[in-house]
């Protein structure tokens, strides 16, 4: 997946609110392995992949049904922004603390 920018996060954030929380999880890991593959077709063929994109978190979220973006004083957006944070940077580089 190439490196995350502010509206990957937000597209991946406003799926994971359209979907059931106990859904969640596995959606992200979903979106974030089609994010991969498209990447990997790209390197390979120097074309976005027909379905996911050009790898970007954005592009393959597209697929997905997605919530209106609430403010992010709503929790539940909130929780879902963090939840792709996680996954995707945290999780993905783990380096050291702050």
């Amino acid at each position: 997946m190439r490196r995350l920018l502010h509206g990957d996060l937000v597209a991946a954030a406003r799926v994971l609110l359209a979907a059931p929380r106990e859904r969640r999880g596995a959606v992200l890991a979903d979106m974030l392995e089609a994010a991969d593959r498209a990447e990997r077709h790209v390197a390979r063929t120097s074309r976005a992949h027909p379905r996911w994109g050009a790898g970007c978190l954005e592009s393959a979220a597209a697929r997905w049904p997605s919530a209106d973006e609430p403010w992010l004083d709503d929790a539940d957006y909130a929780a879902c922004l963090m939840m792709v944070l996680q996954a995707a940077v945290l999780d993905r580089n783990p380096g050291p603390g702050c």
